[in-house]
């Protein structure tokens, strides 16, 4: 098959300007749910005090469904991206954006690991048979150990995360059809997801992180969004792979 008629029929599947926009979508969609943990739930949860955190549980138990519910479409919305963004960039070179997409597909296995332990507290907190014999401190501080587990669960996520906005960034740097600033940038915030890996740095470091993080993603979900791809020279990077 020539390269014309596989770009031909490329294009009669998806062009890559629909397909860097769909991307862009998922992305904030599956970004909701942290800022809505951060915003919303943050605040119910007290550190320490698993009385106070197990009455704002029950007292708030629908805004728990709705952010169990919201990280359940978060990780779809994850994996459906990773594909996307395999496809816009393996043109610049498909084993590199295999890998990243690999790893992604793991972050995408960890973040649904960690929603499991946003369901927990809901679950011990309504009285199971099986929990009959605990105490009602016990109850509230297992519901406040699932919620614990699932921070820590998110922060190995966010480490998976980090390592696959390195190899992207360093994509998006050698692509010829998006700016090569948004690639550094990208790789940047990825260094910083990455020191996750040890989580007092992190936390020291978090203010800058989260600065680096929104000087990255949200330009490139900008971009994605309202100007796309330079369709003409990704076909052109894709005729040569």
């Amino acid at each position: 098959m020539s390269a014309a008629v596989a770009l031909g029929g490329r294009r009669a599947e998806a062009s890559p300007r629909t397909v860097a926009r769909i991307a862009a979508v998922l992305y904030l969609l599956e970004g909701s749910p942290a800022v809505f943990q951060q915003v919303v739930i943050v605040r119910l949860v007290v550190a320490g005090d698993a009385v106070a955190t197990a009455n704002n549980v029950q007292a708030h138990e629908t805004l728990f469904r709705i952010w169990f519910a919201a990280a359940l479409l978060a990780v779809v919305c994850h994996v459906a991206y990773t594909v996307l963004f395999y496809d816009l960039l393996k043109p610049v070179s498909r084993n590199i954006a295999l890998l990243a997409a690999s790893v992604s597909l793991v972050a995408c296995a960890l973040q649904a690991f960690a929603t499991l332990f946003q369901l927990a507290p809901l679950l011990v907190l309504a009285g199971d048979n099986s929990l009959g014999a605990s105490t009602q401190g016990q109850v509230q501080a297992l519901a406040l150990l699932f919620l614990n587990l699932h921070a820590q669960a998110f922060d190995i996520y966010l480490i998976f995360f980090g390592f696959w906005l390195i190899p992207t960034g360093y994509l998006l740097f050698r692509s010829t059809f998006l700016p090569r600033i948004i690639g550094v940038l990208l790789a940047l915030d990825g260094l910083g997801w990455v020191t996750f890996l040890w989580p007092p740095l992190a936390t020291a470091l978090y203010p800058v992180i989260s600065l680096v993080a929104a000087l990255a993603e949200f330009p490139l979900v900008l971009w994605l969004l309202v100007v796309g791809v330079n369709v003409q020279r990704w076909e052109e990077q894709a005729s040569k792979v």
